[in-house]
């Protein structure tokens, strides 16, 4: 694993991602991984903050 790459778990504290270019970061500028093309960042940026909400959703529910 690079170096730059987060390596841990990511926390509810890093929500939400983005993506800068093809890299996926956390909300403190963190990058967590880096994908093969910008749209496929921002799909799965999308994606990783949707299940996000869901479980935090879940939380408050529970």
């Amino acid at each position: 694993m690079p170096d730059d790459i987060k390596g841990a778990d990511l926390e509810p504290d890093d929500f939400p991602v983005h993506a800068e270019s093809t890299e996926l970061k956390t909300q403190d500028g963190e990058k967590i991984a880096e994908a093969k093309s910008k749209k496929l960042a921002e799909e799965i940026a999308q994606r990783l903050n949707e299940q996000a909400q869901r479980e935090e959703e879940d939380r408050w529910s529970a």
